[in-house]
């Protein structure tokens, strides 16, 4: 669980529950409006993408508040292990540490490894179960960013439906404040929807496409280098370079 998720959208909402007032709620909410926002939203993104996508969107975003982070100096420090191993005992001795690779990614190059796979085919392998990773994340991302986008401009429809009706009473002048304060209030769900929900969302989903990425590279050429027989200080070395120097362990703390 990631709790910045759930804190930030759990604080943004108690931050308008405060600004509006418990005694002016009743103000803000009206079923019609809500229904225009997400039902508009929704048909829209049947329109824009395949039903099975619109439906799998849900998963999507529940991997926004349940993605566990990958710790890159514990996945360095394994792949410098391993180098340790194969280069002590061979490449077949990392048969029996299979078991506690709980990465399919990984897993899946160090059984190419020992199969004896070469390592432009083990390189291309993972390139490509990378970059469809990378695909599958982008399009996921790019649905959130539409409803992100439709959100507000459903708002606006609602808006000037209310308009529209509101100057159907013109000749009742003690309709107009209420119809005007129904009619924004649409405007209000678009807004709050795309800029408290969807938007943050795909930012967040983001974020992890891009953590997901460099831990997969940081896999990737650390099998190749296991592959190759270097040695293992040499691999610690080259695969702290991914790192921002302030995650990188000090000299004292290598293993």
């Amino acid at each position: 669980m990631d709790p910045a998720t759930l804190g930030g959208l759990l604080l943004g909402v108690t931050l308008l529950l405060l600004g509006i007032g418990p005694a002016n709620l009743e103000y803000f909410i009206d079923p019609g409006s809500m229904v225009i926002v997400l039902g508009g939203t929704v048909a829209a993104l049947l329109i824009n993408y395949p039903l099975k996508s619109v439906l799998a969107m849900i998963g999507v975003i529940k991997n926004t508040f349940s993605f566990t982070s990958t710790d890159l100096n514990e996945v360095i420090e394994r792949m410098v292990e391993f180098a340790s191993i194969a280069r002590r005992d061979g490449l077949l001795a990392l048969e029996e540490r299979l078991g506690e690779l709980q990465d399919p990614f990984l897993l899946r190059g160090i059984q190419m490894i020992i199969d004896g796979v070469a390592p432009e085919s083990v390189r291309a392998i993972l390139e490509i179960e990378l970059q469809q990773m990378a695909s599958r994340h982008s399009y996921g991302k790019g649905i959130i960013d539409s409803a992100g986008a439709l959100c507000p401009a459903f708002g606006m429809i609602g808006t000037l439906i209310g308009l529209i009706l509101m100057l159907q009473n013109l000749d009742d002048p003690s309709a107009l404040g209420p119809g005007m304060a129904i009619a924004l209030i649409t405007t209000f769900y678009g807004a709050v929807t795309a800029n408290l929900v969807f938007i943050p969302l795909s930012g967040k989903l983001g974020a992890r496409n891009t953590e997901e990425v460099l831990s997969r590279q940081v896999m990737v050429e650390g099998v190749l280098a296991i592959q190759s027989g270097e040695n293992p200080n040499v691999i610690r070395e080259r695969l702290k370079g991914f790192l921002p120097p302030a995650d990188r362990p000090a000299p004292e703390d290598k293993g």
